[in-house]
């Protein structure tokens, strides 16, 4: 194949890459908040209606368009307004899925490892199943990535963020574009994340650290504003932002950090104090954040804290979309939203998101732009291995044929209607799932001294927080045979590590 050489982007503004404008403004008098910084202001956002005029979905794909891929940390699946949250405000995402078509049944994969944000982005990048695409937080190095596909075929790209996947496929995804604040690690403080520039070279010595106090949402959406702004090349591009946000330590800046009173906020449908048995992972670092059994103020603050995180996360991406309109953008920038996981946060007396509850294992999915129906829902089996072959196919990019996920450009425009039979998870040896999008079985397994041997069944049409197992069920018992045959067909065809997890 041959290889395109990079394409550079000017270097105006981009060169003051550790300046930008601060994210000081709140959500806008229109959604209850803090009041609204002028447009113009620094840090100023236009109301969703402002920056949505120049944006419409449904419009011609002519000319290959850009692509914002923006991902998120540890931001579940129904921590939206547009998924109907009762008090989560985050009109700029609730606007984005308006004007473009949001997925409602997207799932990572789960992992083997404790950070499953790892493997999480690593199906995105290769387009592959769990097992296929990483043993754990490095990716196999003889995979196609997706902004390394994009890039050999026109597009330049441009990074910003977390990468929690080894400097080796950060430097074969993106080298031969451009970044700016690249963070290698998993979690850091929020006004002190150990950020690198961009080395072309890919070798990010430790002696190239650096640090900016100000909160790392604001200094990766100022990165990606700049890059939007600067960008005079005639090539598409493919700019790509990880946030550290929502997840710990949540320390959203004001006028965010006061959104939330915890004597407001009402606790999930599935609150437990303590979840029902050993699932294998009770005493890890997420679940030991606060104690046992959880007290319902204790999870009312641990929630205040982290809507405001996703409210501030939420002005961030505001202000990105922003940059699009003002540059004249918008109408041909294909804009990805999502989460590398979800997270318990009290749900099933859980913190974490070392689990394959609905609300560990779905994520937020919202893909706007030309050719993109607007203010529609799908409810087909999505995964993260999927938006590979979907991007490249928007960029009019061939697929890999080593990428295992499917376009869901059918889907979308309402040609087919499903993706998937069956999406699975896994997390390390001892947990496994399956589900057919009506029912779910998870099953578990002791693993050195800890966990039980268990089953569980839930119907998620008339359960969807999971709260009446139906394991034990006669009535079900032909389906948690079939879904138990399936999930041992999975194992052997990705190759997973663990023994069967035949029924007990």
């Amino acid at each position: 194949m041959e290889h395109i050489a990079p394409r550079r982007v000017s270097r105006r503004g981009l060169l003051q890459a550790t300046g930008g404008v601060a994210a000081a403004a709140g959500l806008g008098a229109a959604t209850g908040g803090p009041a609204h910084a002028a447009a113009g202001d620094a840090g100023g956002v236009p109301r969703p209606g402002e920056w949505a005029a120049d944006w419409r979905g449904g419009g011609s794909r002519a000319e290959r368009p850009n692509i914002v891929f923006l991902i998120a940390d540890d931001h579940r699946h129904d921590v939206l307004g547009a998924a109907g949250h009762p008090v989560v405000r985050t009109p700029h995402l609730d606007a984005l899925a308006k004007r473009g078509t949001r997925l409602t049944a997207h799932h990572c994969g789960g992992g083997m490892t404790g950070a499953i944000c790892a493997p999480s982005r690593a199906m995105v990048m290769t387009g592959r199943e769990l097992f296929q695409a990483t043993p754990g937080e490095i990716i196999y190095p003889d995979l196609p990535l997706l902004p390394e596909q994009l890039h050999e075929h026109g597009y330049h790209t441009f990074v910003t963020g977390k990468w929690h996947n080894g400097t080796a496929s950060h430097h074969r995804a993106f080298g031969a574009g451009d970044g700016a604040r690249l963070f290698f690690g998993g979690m850091s403080d929020q006004y002190a994340a150990p950020l690198r520039p961009f080395d072309p070279s890919g070798e990010y010595p430790a002696s190239s650290i650096y640090y900016e106090d100000r909160h790392t949402t604001d200094l990766y959406a100022d990165a990606v504003v700049d890059f939007i702004k600067g960008y005079d090349d005639d090539a598409p591009f493919f700019a790509y932002a990880a946030f550290q946000s929502p997840h710990d330590p949540r320390m959203a800046p004001a006028p965010f950090s006061g959104l939330y009173s915890d004597k407001d906020v009402p606790l999930p449908e599935n609150f437990l104090p303590v979840h029902p048995f050993d699932n294998g992972q009770l005493s890890n670092r997420d679940e030991n954040l606060t104690q046992r059994p959880r007290g319902k103020g204790t999870i009312r603050a641990h929630l205040a804290d982290y809507y405001a995180m996703v409210s501030h996360l939420d002005h961030g991406v505001g202000r990105i979309l922003d940059a699009l309109r003002k540059t004249g953008r918008a109408r041909n920038t294909i804009v990805v939203y999502t989460s590398d996981h979800g997270l318990g946060l009290g749900s099933h007396g859980l913190l974490g998101k070392q689990n394959l509850y609905e609300h560990a294992l779905r994520t937020p999915l919202i893909i706007s732009g030309p050719g993109i129906p607007a203010g529609r829902t799908v409810d087909a089996l999505t995964q993260h291995r999927d938006l590979f072959p979907t991007l490249a196919g928007l960029a009019g990019a061939p697929v890999p044929d080593t990428v295992t996920g499917s376009d869901l450009l059918p889907v979308i425009e309402r040609r087919a209607g499903r993706v998937h039979e069956y999406v699975h998870g896994a997390y390390m040896y001892w947990q496994r799932s399956v589900s057919d999008g009506r029912h779910k079985l998870i099953r578990y397994r002791p693993e050195k001294g800890t966990g039980s041997e268990r089953t569980q069944l839930f119907d998620l049409a008339e359960d969807p927080h999971e709260m009446r197992d139906l394991a034990d069920s006669a009535a079900h018992r032909d389906v948690a045979a079939l879904l138990s045959e399936e999930l041992v067909r999975w194992q052997a065809a990705v190759g997973d590590p663990a023994e069967p997890f035949t029924a007990p």
